[in-house]
């Protein structure tokens, strides 16, 4: 059995955002050469969250506001009370510590054939929901060759 471990740095450029992981991990499965086994990955952040879905736009802007409505970044939440917390130079970002919980941090793929086992409109997808800011996710491929 062969396992590799990868790093993937990213810089988010907006408060929410999606990015499409997929194309980076097909090439990292190649790479490794394994065949069959799986992927794991997962974000290294409190504020991120991964999820498989579809990358379509639209519904990206779905998953934003629903998001939005969900966890409001403007209601009253105790974290976000930084003189309270002694922490003057925390950003108030409960809502995306708490959307973050909602998605999860991480997906298993498997590979199958040398490739990822995705459906047809299934991505990878990496969610900002802090920023912008430098991100960085952990990707661990095992399997057999």
């Amino acid at each position: 059995m062969k396992l590799t471990q990868h790093t993937i740095a990213l810089e988010t450029r907006a408060a929410v955002e999606a990015t499409d992981l997929t194309p980076r991990l097909r090439e990292l499965v190649t790479e490794s050469g394994v065949r069959s086994g799986y992927v794991i990955v997962a974000s290294r952040h409190t504020t991120c969250g991964i999820a498989v879905n579809e990358n379509e736009p639209r519904l990206i802007d779905d998953i934003k506001e629903t998001l939005a409505r969900l966890v409001p970044a403007l209601a009253e939440y105790r974290h976000n009370d930084i003189e309270a917390r002694g922490l003057p130079d925390e950003p108030r970002n409960a809502h995306a510590h708490i959307a973050a919980m909602l998605l999860g941090n991480s997906a298993t793929v498997p590979i199958a054939g040398g490739a990822l086992a995705l459906g047809t409109w299934q991505s990878v997808l990496f969610l900002e929901l802090d920023g912008p800011r430098s991100r960085t996710v952990s990707v661990q491929i095992g399997g057999d060759r």
